[in-house]
């Protein structure tokens, strides 16, 4: 504590001279291993070490606040110098502590600092030197009378053990449960000067006993007297040094409201003369105990009012309200009785440990909780002013969404600001909230060979999508899937498209998509009710096609989902002006399924969700897209064929169906079971034939995905429109073409190489990061199909930061986006952000890749 004093003061504080201060211990852990580290010094360099020191070992840093007469002041500054500290420590990849242990400990690598003190320390003392990887938090009260302060010490002793019960955060020593929920208390009280120091009667007495102790060897000054409460050996005040570092820092502020009313009713007393009632030091001894023990969620001894033991919540309450005299006379009775209630409402910090322990069973688990607390209301402002500690976005990459060219976009300094502000160890407990709210909701898909469900990666930081850039992407979207509609249905009608000479005829009877039942829809229409197109954005910010989906296109409700889980998980992110909402998106969908119906279905079309049920991956989606509809998910078992039209079989009773979604593709569709038992499909050819059904999307629709069909795509809009296209296509080479699959052969380390057929990143081959021995393969597999191949030119595709589990770190992400096709085409208002594993510029969430919250901008 500094012993300058602010210029203005309360009346009641100058009256009392009854100054605040606080000297905080904060532990300094690594945030990747989560363990204690001695790298306090390299903090503390970059500190002012007018309010920074260094303590007996090197992975503590102390911080000393200024003079404050206020509480408000005195929270400030502990506010201050924690942001202060935070900012350097995450700089150097470190987080701050404040609490009475770190569960994860190597003592072998903590030496103590290296001054001549420290070093006699440890060969006076041994263990109790190289065990003490503990930290308090010391409430300084301004009493300058020495003799004064000593008869205070003697008066505030019994009320000590409620205060270190309030502090109570330190349950976990050299990664085992003490059972205690201050094991520090136990630690600090195995030094020879700590503790109750007996009778004293005067400031004479008190130097005294501290010139024998020195006189004895047992200690070498008299900063190591480590009394309960004692006169400062350096400052004109009485000294607390019973209570835990606590990482809530209104806990600290709580503990030196009480501490300084106790020494203000003390002073009152010793000056009107009362006569001391001291507590029998066995007893004092066994109440310090049971709240080490206990903290605030057991029993705690209510001295002097009676041995007998009492529920913390009402020794608590007692002492707030004997004294309320003391805190009305000093301004902080309204402040102190809500942090009291606060307080006992939220428990103690040790028993926020043991939850978090109890909830994952991972130690570094609470080493996170600890960090992140620690933190509290800090906004992450470093050293310098730093606005985003280097400790969390260390990065700055070419094309980066978020940080081009290393500086944060405008449009991102909200979010950035909550992410700094909540810090690495604070990101993970969110994620280990959205973690339980995916679990809770069922948000998992399933990956081929595995056993079970995986949550679905979803990662805390939402992109953003400019409304300029949206508005664009939305027109080139509608008019996309219009064409590659047009083509589905001329493919499997009169082939106009190859007459005209705008498709190779190779290319259509070449695709492994091209199917006999895409020509059962004998109508014309919409044969993709939903379509899912992929796009990127390269490094200068231009986005481009990367593939069409007119099959099964999934990701709706996961991208519905993504924004409920930030909305829940991180609710302070500021939303942006213009957000799309995602609500609205089912019944989009549903319209233009219903808008699908054929005449014989009437005015009220009935629609139902085809699914394979609990073993399909996206079976999450399909319970949700048909919950939020309120319409029916049913497997094929439940369906059947009477005469031409088609029912939903349900507890005995027969309903109608006259569209229906597929969630399942087409070999599965026609080889399932009906309600009869036998094959679903020849039935439901029949009523495909006679126009009393809708399969949404229809049969052999995958010719529109076929990656050597994409090539044409450009072609094929102004062909079927007479419009130019909007949106851009990578530079594609088919390698049924001779001359192309010269290019291609000849180029192959520097071009991405894709099968016709291949599906979420199967077979890429991406040159520049290929091995010899996969261009090797590829080569040959070339040569001997040729039409079942093509190649494209590398887009350098952005990034965006996702959070690793320790940092922002760069991912290259595409984005998918829905189309929803009826009487008009509307773009969803919800779109799927996909992001690539690291080093990988695949996306498939099979493959390792995750997903984000995507916000959509409209003007």
């Amino acid at each position: 504590m500094t012993e300058s004093l602010p210029q203005e003061r309360s009346a009641s504080a100058k009256e009392h001279d009854l100054t605040l201060g606080v000297e905080e211990e904060l532990h300094v852990v690594d945030l990747v291993t989560r363990e204690l580290v001695p790298r306090a010094p390299e903090a503390l360099a970059r500190l002012d070490p007018d309010h920074f020191s260094a303590e007996l070992h090197r992975s503590v840093v102390e911080t000393n606040t200024p003079v404050a007469t206020t509480l408000d002041d005195l929270r400030d500054g502990i506010a201050g110098l924690r942001r202060e500290a935070i900012g350097v420590a995450e700089s150097l990849g470190l987080g701050l502590v404040a609490a009475g242990t770190v569960p994860l400990v190597d003592l072998e690598s903590l030496p103590v600092t290296p001054t001549s003190r420290y070093r006699r320390m440890l060969d006076d003392y041994q263990l109790l030197a190289r065990e003490q990887l503990i930290c308090g938090a010391q409430v300084h009260v301004g009493v300058p009378d020495r003799d004064e302060a000593v008869a205070v010490t003697q008066r505030v002793t019994s009320e000590l053990p409620v205060l270190l019960a309030l502090s109570t955060s330190s349950p976990y020593w050299m990664g085992e449960d003490s059972g205690y929920a201050s094991v520090r208390s136990l630690v600090w009280m195995r030094w020879p000067t700590a503790g109750d120091p007996g009778e004293l009667r005067s400031a004479q007495e008190h130097d005294e006993l501290v010139a024998d102790l020195i006189a004895s060897g047992t200690i070498t000054d008299p900063k190591m007297v480590y009394f309960d409460v004692r006169p400062s050996a350096h400052l004109p005040t009485v000294e607390l040094r019973v209570t835990d570092s606590s990482p809530d820092v209104d806990t600290v502020v709580l503990i030196a409201g009480l501490f300084r009313a106790l020494v203000l009713r003390a002073r009152q007393e010793h000056r009107s003369g009362e006569i001391l009632k001291k507590t029998h030091p066995p007893l004092h001894r066994a109440a310090m105990w049971r709240a080490a023990r206990s903290g605030l969620e057991g029993d705690l001894l209510d001295l002097p009012r009676s041995p007998a033991p009492v529920p913390a919540a009402t020794a608590v309450e007692r002492l707030v309200g004997d004294l309320r005299p003391q805190l009305e006379e000093l301004g902080d009775w309204d402040q102190v009785f809500d942090l009291s209630v606060r307080a006992l409402s939220r428990g103690s910090s040790a028993a926020r440990q043991r939850r978090a322990m109890t909830r994952r069973g991972r130690i570094s688990d609470v080493v996170d909780l600890l960090v992140a607390d620690t933190r509290g209301g800090a906004t992450g402002i470093g050293p310098e002013g730093q606005s985003v500690p280097a400790g969390l976005f260390p990065y700055g990459m070419e094309g980066d969404e978020a940080f081009p060219g290393g500086d944060v976009s405008p449009a991102y300094a909200g979010i950035l600001n909550v992410l700094t502000a909540l810090g690495s160890a604070g990101l993970r407990r969110r994620e280990d909230v959205r973690d339980d709210e995916q679990r809770a909701r069922g948000i998992t898909f399933s990956v081929a060979g595995e056993a079970s469900t995986r949550l679905f990666p979803f990662d805390l930081v939402p992109r953003i999508v400019p409304a300029g850039d949206w508005e664009r992407l939305g027109a080139g979207l509608v008019q996309r899937v219009r064409a590659l509609d047009r083509f589905v249905s001329d493919v499997y009608g009169e082939r106009a498209v190859v007459r005209d000479g705008v498709v190779p005829e190779w290319v259509i009877d070449g695709s492994p998509e091209l199917r006999p039942s895409g020509a059962l829809v004998g109508h014309d229409g919409v044969r993709a009710q939903v379509a899912g197109v992929d796009l990127v954005r390269d490094v200068d910010g231009n986005w481009c096609v990367l593939e069409d989906n007119l099959r099964v296109p999934s990701g709706i409700a996961y991208a519905m989902q993504n924004r409920r889980l930030t909305e829940s998980v991180l609710p302070e992110l500021p939303m942006p002006e213009g957000l799309l909402s995602i609500e609205g998106t089912p019944g989009l969908l549903l319209r233009a399924l219903r808008d699908s119906a054929r005449p014989s279905a009437g005015d009220d079309p009935a629609v139902v969700v085809l699914s394979q049920g609990p073993d399909d991956s996206a079976w999450f989606e399909h319970k949700m897209l048909a919950e939020e509809m309120g319409v029916p998910v049913i497997r094929s078992t439940e369906l059947f064929v009477e005469g031409t039209r088609v029912f939903r079989l349900r507890n005995g009773k027969r309903y109608p169906v006259d569209v229906i979604y597929l969630r399942t593709d087409e070999d599965s569709l026609v080889h399932s079971p009906g309600a009869d038992g036998m094959p679903l499909g020849p039935s439901l050819v029949a009523a495909l034939h006679a126009d009393t059904i809708t399969l949404a999307n229809a049969l052999g629709n995958g010719i529109g995905d076929d990656k050597a069909v994409y090539a044409y795509v450009p072609r094929l809009i102004e062909y079927y429109l007479g419009e130019k296209p909007l949106l851009s296509d990578v530079p594609t080479y088919l390698c049924g073409i001779p001359e192309q699959r010269e290019e291609v052969l000849a180029r192959l380390d520097q071009l991405v190489c894709k099968p016709v057929d291949g599906y979420g990143g199967d077979r890429i081959v991406i040159g520049p990061h290929a091995t010899p021995e996969d261009l090797s393969a590829v080569r040959r597999q070339i040569v001997t199909a040729p039409h079942r191949w093509v190649a494209q030119e590398v887009v350098r595709l952005s990034t965006h930061p996702v959070f690793d589990g320790h940092q922002l770190a760069a991912r290259h992400v595409d984005l998918r986006a829905f189309v929803f096709s009826g009487r008009e085409s509307v773009v969803a208002p919800a779109a799927l952000t996909r992001v690539a594993p690291a080093g990988s510029m695949i996306v498939n969430s099979s493959r390792g890749g995750g997903s984000k919250d995507t916000w959509l901008l409209s003007h």
